[in-house]
């Protein structure tokens, strides 16, 4: 018995399966001293692991969002006839994935939510910095539901509404696609919306710095112009250090520019102290343009970056501040 294994061999002589495997695969391809070979790829693969998990745990995220949408195909199929006589048909479903959503937060990256006490009672404008992945405002939007039992829907690039299976999960969610109009009239009704002005454009190409990326964008401010809503700024502390993005490689860029699809490759999925911190709303000014009210609104999430994230990002500081016992200020 050759290593104290099994013998898969009858007889007189016992080897262990990994000889016996060993002298198979040699004798199936017939490759001499394959053991050499075989040593050499297990080496590989103990080398390259950490590389590997680097990439794939921001896959994690993709797996929650598919997982919620299988959710609510069951949820969907377990009530469809309370759907025939209920308008809040969906609200089960919401705090089922808020749930989960939220449990992932506090386990992952010990979720802290800062500041709701300056969202406003009646319709608002959340306008935040994104991240490589959006998971931080998930984690927002789960958290403020559980809290507060208030809803913020969120506007979302266009290329998110051509996912495979996401329609049930952005019908749902009420995710926008950000015509004006539509955001206006939702805002009229009361809603709490959310968008991100630097789009899938600062979610691949910021990096550590925090460098807000909006270009001339300032179609936010005028929606919250003809609304009469304030804006409030929003940012989450240490969500570059979660994930990051090759984003500074400029074949990357160049690509994004061409086709307008985020083929930029992610790394980490790192379980980082992140908190998200609201700001003191902008109120709402008859006479203030759009371009002044976007140059405003840059300030104040600015000031946001700069009061409460260190940079540049570290990401071995990230997850020190996942044992620190003292909260910060708000």
């Amino acid at each position: 018995m050759i290593g104290g294994n099994e013998s898969c061999t009858a007889g007189p002589i016992s080897v262990s399966y990994l000889t016996c495997l060993t002298y198979v695969l040699g004798e199936w391809t017939g490759v001499e001293h394959i053991e050499d070979y075989l040593s050499y790829a297990v080496y590989l693969l103990w080398v390259l692991y950490p590389l590997a998990v680097v990439f794939l745990l921001p896959g994690v995220i993709v797996i929650l969002f598919y997982t919620s949408i299988l959710l609510l195909h069951i949820y969907k199929r377990k009530n469809e006839l309370k759907e025939a006589y209920s308008n809040d048909f969906w609200d089960g479903a919401k705090l089922m994935l808020a749930t989960l959503w939220d449990g992932h937060g506090r386990i992952w990256h010990g979720y802290e939510l800062h500041g709701t006490e300056n969202i406003p009672e009646g319709p608002g404008l959340i306008v935040f910095y994104h991240g490589a992945t959006p998971a931080d405002y998930v984690y927002f939007m789960a958290r403020l539901l559980i809290q507060r039992k208030r809803y913020c829907h969120v506007v979302a690039d266009h290329f998110v509404f051509r996912l495979p299976g996401f329609k049930i999960l952005l019908d749902v969610h009420g995710v926008m696609h950000g015509p004006k109009e539509e955001c206006v009239n939702a805002l009229k009704k009361g809603c709490l919306i959310a968008i991100a002005p630097g789009g899938v454009r600062e979610a691949l190409f910021s990096d550590e710095m925090y460098t807000i990326i909006w270009g001339n964008r300032k179609g936010f401010a005028q929606v919250a112009i003809d609304a009469k809503v304030p804006i409030i700024p929003m940012f989450t502390q240490n969500v570059r250090e979660g994930v990051r993005t090759l984003g500074g490689i400029k074949i990357f860029r160049s690509l994004y520019e061409r086709v307008r699809l985020p083929i930029v490759p992610v790394y980490g999925g790192f379980p980082v102290k992140l908190r998200t911190f609201i700001g003191e709303p902008i109120a709402y000014e008859p006479n203030i343009t759009a371009e002044e009210l976007t140059a405003k609104t840059k300030a104040a999430l600015q000031a946001l970056i700069e009061k409460h994230q260190k940079i540049p990002g570290n990401i071995f500081r990230a997850l020190m501040e996942r044992f620190q016992t003292e909260k910060k200020e708000d």
